[in-house]
């Protein structure tokens, strides 16, 4: 299983991002020690969905990141479910 994952971070922007262990993952972004996240400083989780593969997540996780649209990423997280599918 993996998953694609939207963090929060203290300056109110989203991080999308897509794993095969979502636990680990999170820690890592909010202890800051990933990179990525590092000098954005995530927050929290506000939201994850669970696909069948890596390769899935991270169609859909580009996906999401193509978007650019900050209302469109807003209505996902409030509605707690991301719209767009792998293929």
């Amino acid at each position: 299983m993996a998953w694609v994952y939207i963090l929060k971070t203290k300056s109110g922007k989203f991080y999308i991002g897509s794993t095969e262990n979502l636990d680990t993952r999170l820690k890592h972004h909010l202890r800051g020690a990933t990179p990525s996240t590092k000098r954005l400083q995530a927050e929290a989780l506000l939201l994850k969905q669970e696909y069948s593969t890596i390769e899935d997540a991270r169609v859909v996780e580009k996906k999401i990141k193509k978007l650019k649209r900050h209302d469109y990423i807003e209505k996902m997280v409030k509605d707690g479910y991301i719209r767009l599918l792998p293929r």
